[in-house]
């Protein structure tokens, strides 16, 4: 086909792209808007602060164990459908998310909103690719960027407006309206693709799933039950061994396996996959741990949190604006040394706040934190791509994204294991250091006020808390940070070869944003 005809014709492209891009926002939006109210989730599910954030891993997860199948699913069926469907099924479940009475009940809808959304985001993507010319290819993929962008900005700040005014509940009931008016569109505009037989590799997906899956019930439960004390932890955590090493010698010897081998050969691929495990980790397991903090520590309400949450989608959209205009003149290697560098440096931040303090330091190390993401999500897509053959990347967009999806499932879950037991450590160590001469009272005032010594105790003992998961959050954020300084000299395994003529910076970047 020419380069200046589009391969997708299209009654009217505006509007489709319209559908297209609000499905889009309506899936990233998701992955946020509901941070700022998990502690409001909590008092009405009745759920712990550990437990609350299976709210968020149960709609990553779904999504990571899905997305391998989608261009299977696209092949069979269509991408009109595949679109109309995901889009039907994500606003149902976001509705039965709204009115879900207790945390079983959310994790589960919340599973099958993950299952609908997954696709949304690379059909969108795909869409826009294929109704565009190789010319304006390049202008797409900086609107749809943006477009990705616009979730963690507004999420937030929309969540904690909603909370703040209406009920948590309307964080789902606001997809309704964006959903019906997506579904309307794309029913009217979206043009019908051909179909064609393809084999799928459902033993590789199924080792994939299961393994993912089991690793996470490890992470999630194995603090309640004592880790490998108790016999599920054990059963799990030997299924998720299991099964990864079986799909992993099914990849290396299958005939058609669900993710080619030759992927796996290419050196940057490979380590590219490691830093968007690592990118998925860290920006999810931050946005998982600073709602809690900034309203149950700092006081903040969702509305305020939202906002101080909002620069960081700030400095991503402002310094991608920027970034690709010098993204091909620079080696990427340095663009993601600094990105990097510039995460670490905020998460270092981060590790030294206090119980006491203005809010500029919580804007300050958001803005810093999302221009380095922005430094870090496009070079390592220019990475790990660079060396790629062309006929590879549908499937290593596929495997990019389980990456990160499968890290920030991982990177919710692991911090709030590891927040989980930082406060009853540090519970434990403050408590014994108290004496009766650092009590705000006299040491036998218990005995002479007897009926208010309880509450005065009570008080001590909230103050002993907060100290406690202050301490576990600091410890959080300098965990993340050591892993961005750590994951630094995997650069020196990366090579730059040639490009490939098509893969120029922001076509590449793009095509593998989801």
């Amino acid at each position: 086909m020419p380069a200046d005809v589009a391969p997708l014709k299209v009654a009217n492209r505006p509007l489709l792209l319209v559908g297209v891009m609000a499905a889009m926002i309506m899936q990233t939006l998701d992955t946020t808007i509901a941070n700022v109210a998990l502690p409001h989730m909590a008092a009405s599910l009745g759920a712990t602060r550990d437990t609350i954030t299976w709210v968020l891993t149960s709609y990553v997860l779904a999504s990571a164990v899905m997305l391998p199948l989608a261009g299977w699913l696209v092949d069979r069926v269509g991408i009109r459908t595949m679109m109309l469907v995901s889009a039907c099924l994500f606003t149902v479940a976001s509705m039965l998310c709204g009115v879900a009475q207790s945390l079983e009940q959310m994790v589960f809808f919340r599973v099958l909103q993950g299952l609908a959304g997954a696709f949304l985001a690379p059909l969108a993507q795909t869409v826009m690719l294929d109704t565009s010319t190789a010319a304006e290819r390049p202008k797409m993929m900086a609107i749809y960027t943006q477009g990705v962008m616009l979730g963690p900005i507004s999420g937030p700040i929309i969540g904690g407006y909603l909370t703040d005014n209406f009920n948590w509940r309307w964080v789902f009931y606001v997809n309704l309206p964006v959903g019906l008016l997506c579904f309307a569109l794309l029913w009217l505009y979206m043009p019908t693709t051909p179909r064609r037989e393809r084999r799928i590799d459902l033993f590789g997906w199924l080792m994939i799933a299961i393994a993912v899956s089991a690793l996470q019930l490890v992470l999630d439960r194995g603090e309640d039950r004592d880790w490998l004390a108790s016999g599920e932890i054990v059963i799990e955590a030997l299924v998720a061994a299991s099964c990864a090493w079986l799909a992993v010698v099914h990849l290396a010897t299958a005939r058609a396996p669900l993710f080619p081998a030759a992927l796996f050969r290419d050196r940057n691929f490979t380590v590219g996959l490691v830093f968007f495990g690592l990118m998925g980790l860290v920006m999810m397991s931050v946005m998982a741990l600073l709602p809690t903090l900034l309203q149950q520590i700092y006081g903040y309400s969702p509305m305020q949190a939202g906002v101080l949450l909002a620069p960081r989608g700030v400095g991503m959209l402002l310094s991608v604006t920027v970034f690709g205009r010098f993204m091909n003149k620079v080696d990427p290697r340095i663009l993601l040394s600094i990105g990097l560098a510039l995460m670490a440096l905020s998460l270092w931040l981060m590790a030294h706040w206090s119980i006491d303090m203005p809010r500029l330091p919580i804007v300050a190390s958001g803005l810093i934190q999302g221009v380095g993401l922005s430094f870090s999500f496009m070079p390592v897509n220019m990475i790990a791509f660079a060396t790629l053959s062309p006929r590879f990347r549908t499937d290593a967009s596929g495997l990019t994204n389980l990456m990160r999806n499968l890290g920030s499932s991982i990177g919710i879950a692991g911090a709030s294991v590891l927040l989980a037991r930082n406060v009853q450590v540090n519970h434990a160590e403050i408590g014994s250091h108290l004496t009766p001469v650092l009590l705000p009272f006299a040491g036998d005032m218990h005995g002479t006020f007897a009926p208010l010594s309880g509450a005065v105790l009570g008080v001590i003992d909230a103050m002993v808390n907060q100290q406690a998961a202050m301490i576990g959050y600091l410890d959080d954020f300098l965990a993340m940070c050591l892993g961005c300084m750590a994951a630094i000299p995997l650069l020196l395994f990366v090579r730059i070869g040639p490009q490939t003529p098509t893969a120029n910076a922001a076509t590449i970047a793009a095509e593998s944003a989801h």
